[in-house]
């Protein structure tokens, strides 16, 4: 995407492990698009490591400071999920344009409030779901629109641990424990709230019910929003369940789209494969997106569409629109929002509608 002459001035909230490996290289290798301005974090040593990294002079350990610098044109939110919200909500009064790196919120409380604050100062707030952005993505939605009746869906995402893919991708993150304690108090309280908020008295007092919230807002959301854009918001969940035992949950669930089913299985175990896909089949036809892990920058996003051609023969076909990356594009989309008026996808009411699915799947949970 070439320049239309603007440069957009970033400021990015959370420099840890998200910031390094994705971000803030893809804004160095887009400097015809963005320029990152300042850092802001509470941990002095991934503020110090980042900002000499990718040479950034401004460094803030306060937020506040941050959002009212006017040197910044954008608020880049990689932080913690329970400070997403007040964040973008002081970004956004603050006149600046705010990105969220998703999940943008997981109670509803917070979601209204994002969305009231973007209307409120007529400022684009954009929610980071790169795969939606995806070129494939887009393809695989065209390919869809050709299937005359839906019967059946999968929405799979079962991966290694990050840290398989992370250590392999040469982008060399750092991580510290230099936290303040009053830094780990606040954010401990706000977790304890936030999920009071989401979830009910009982949920919320069991660990492994709040644990199974969260990677539905973390990895999860990623295909439940693109199930969305895809398919719609299911009518309910009838049933979902989750894997006994000790360590990552393996999460099953079932929705009900009236006219068929789709079914919805994730989870994080120790084999380095990252086996995320988007599968539907209908009539004549079966289209599957698949996505290989994003810390390695410029694995392709495929698409696979098996069907019957006009003589009954069958066909099978890979698609693979381009090497160029989600994020990288995700932020070309995101540039010509700010520049040229064009409509977000991503916007905070699109995110909020997360939630519905969060809530279908936690009240339809058997164990």
């Amino acid at each position: 995407m070439a320049s239309n002459g603007k440069i957009i001035r970033v400021g990015i909230a959370g420099c840890g492990e998200v910031a390094q490996t994705t971000h803030l290289p893809t804004f160095a290798l887009l400097s015809h698009l963005y320029k990152v301005t300042a850092l802001c974090d509470v941990s002095p040593g991934f503020l110090d490591h980042c900002a000499t990294k990718f040479g950034i002079e401004k460094k803030y350990s306060n937020f506040s400071d941050l959002a009212k610098d006017p040197e910044i044109d954008l608020v880049f939110i990689l932080t913690a999920d329970e400070y997403h919200a007040s964040m973008a909500v002081e970004a956004a009064e603050n006149g600046k344009a705010v990105f969220i790196e998703k999940p943008m919120a997981l109670t509803h409380g917070d979601a209204k409030a994002i969305v009231e604050a973007e209307k409120r100062n007529g400022v684009v707030v954009f929610v980071g779901y790169m795969r939606r952005y995806a070129a494939a993505y887009e393809r695989m939605k065209e390919e869809i629109a050709s299937i005359k009746n839906i019967r059946y869906a999968t929405v799979r995402d079962i991966i290694g641990l990050n840290s398989f893919f992370v250590g392999q991708s040469g982008t060399f993150p750092a991580a510290f424990t230099d936290f303040p304690p009053e830094a780990n108090a606040d954010r401990q309280a706000r977790g304890k709230a936030m999920v009071e908020a989401a979830l009910s008295p009982e949920r919320a007092a069991n660990p492994k019910d709040v644990f199974t919230y969260r990677l539905l807002g973390g990895l999860g959301s990623h295909d439940l929003s693109a199930m969305r854009e895809l398919l719609g918001v299911p009518k309910r969940c009838f049933a979902a369940s989750r894997a006994q035992g000790e360590g990552m949950p393996f999460i099953t669930a079932l929705f009900d789209y009236g006219g068929f089913t789709a079914t919805y299985e994730s989870g994080i175990d120790n084999v380095a494969d990252f086996d995320a896909h988007i599968e539907v089949i209908g009539d004549g036809k079966r289209v599957k997106i698949s996505y290989d892990t994003p810390y390695v920058k410029g694995l392709p996003i495929t698409i696979q569409v098996k069907e019957q051609d006009s003589h009954g023969h069958y066909v099978e076909r890979t698609i693979r629109p381009t090497y160029k990356d989600a994020y990288t594009i995700e932020l070309e989309s995101l540039y010509a929002s700010l520049t040229e008026g064009k409509p977000v996808k991503t916007t905070p009411s699109d995110a909020a509608q997360d939630l519905i699915i969060f809530d279908q799947i936690m009240g339809a949970l058997v164990n």
